[in-house]
């Protein structure tokens, strides 16, 4: 599938309005009961971008996205601003903030991850689109010198150098800031203009990416 490493305008995303749709069926029994079962394993977010669409410049950013993606055809970055980071909304980024797994003394690429929940069912999200430049990585808690790993920012892993090798046993950290690979869900704009302009908001649909 077709992907531009392109952020969508944070202006306008920061208006948004979306988050995060699981999948369940839920079947209730003759006695009242219910039975069940989970139909996602992951999340899938969603968003409408047409809430942070404040002025006729905004419209017009939109469009061209819009066409330069050709539609729903090429998937491109989005900032969830209310998720964004490997840490709580705002907070500074440490590299103690999620756990990658541990090292065997030869493993040397590890997938960045985000845990949600630690007590009952915590969920582990991969991060597939870390922000350039804003990864930051500890083995055992000690923070390890950026030009002794490398990050891969269109697939999200770490990878150690031979010199840096996380030994055995040894637990792997990371902070980060990272976009949702998303794509438009629909080929069509429709947009009144007489409408935008007395309040109505254009549908800009937005939905995450499964890579």
């Amino acid at each position: 599938m077709a992907f531009h490493e392109v952020l969508f305008p944070t202006d306008i995303s920061r208006g948004s309005q979306g988050g995060p749709e699981r999948r369940t069926d839920v079947v209730v029994l003759g006695s009242g009961h219910e039975e069940r079962n989970a139909r996602w394993a992951d999340s899938r977010r969603s968003y409408n971008a047409g809430y942070g669409v404040k002025s006729l410049d905004d419209l017009n950013a939109v469009i061209a996205f819009f066409e330069e993606r050709r539609g729903r055809l090429h998937g491109f970055r989005w900032c969830d601003h209310t998720d964004d980071r490997s840490g709580a909304p705002g907070a500074d980024i440490s590299p103690n903030d999620q756990v990658l797994g541990n090292g065997d003394g030869a493993r040397t690429t590890f997938q960045l991850i985000k845990t949600y929940g630690s007590m009952f069912a915590p969920w582990s999200r991969v991060i597939r689109k870390p922000v350039a430049g804003s990864v930051r990585v500890a083995v055992d808690g000690v923070e390890i010198d950026a030009e002794h790993f490398s990050v891969d920012t269109a697939s999200g892993t770490v990878t150690f150098d031979g010199d840096h090798v996380p030994g055995d046993s040894a637990v792997v950290t990371a902070g980060f800031r990272f976009d949702v690979p998303v794509r438009f869900d629909t080929d069509r704009l429709e947009i009144n203009l007489q409408g935008f302009r007395h309040g109505a908001i254009p549908q800009i649909p937005i939905v995450e990416l499964r890579l």
